[in-house]
């Protein structure tokens, strides 16, 4: 169980509406932004807004901005806790790039990932990364 130590999302909440949904799936759907918005919205955090930096992207590789906006911070990548999001930059083939939680155990998209990186072809390209945390 996580300490919510500041209001506008819990992450327990977050991260149990996440592993709920992701579980149903066995691999990636190509819905990675979408499950980690809906786990935000679970958690109780507004995703829409009238300004642009309130409205959340399209794209997984454009959410760093809106997170830090939301109240995350970027943090050093390693030594992750639960609640932790990583948002990984596109690469050739992969436009979009990827959004992942961390639930204490494992990474979670629209799937429950084995490994950090949520496929081959971004466990051999490795692209950057960026680590954010809800403190």
């Amino acid at each position: 169980m996580i300490e919510n130590k500041k209001e506008g999302l819990d992450l327990n909440k977050a991260i149990e509406g996440l592993n709920k949904r992701a579980g149903a799936n066995d691999t990636a759907v190509g819905k990675c932004a979408k499950y980690v918005r809906w786990a935000l919205e679970n958690g109780g955090m507004k995703t829409w807004g009238a300004t642009e930096i309130e409205q959340r992207p399209n794209y997984a590789c454009n959410y760093g901005p809106f997170l830090l906006h939301k109240g995350f911070i970027e943090v050093s990548n390693g030594d992750y806790k639960k609640g932790d999001i990583v948002v990984i930059e596109s690469f050739s083939g992969h436009k979009a790039g990827h959004i992942q939680m961390y639930n204490g155990k494992n990474w979670v998209s629209d799937f429950i990932q084995n490994y950090f990186y949520p496929g081959r072809a971004y466990r051999k390209a490795e692209p950057n990364y960026k680590t954010y945390r809800w403190e």
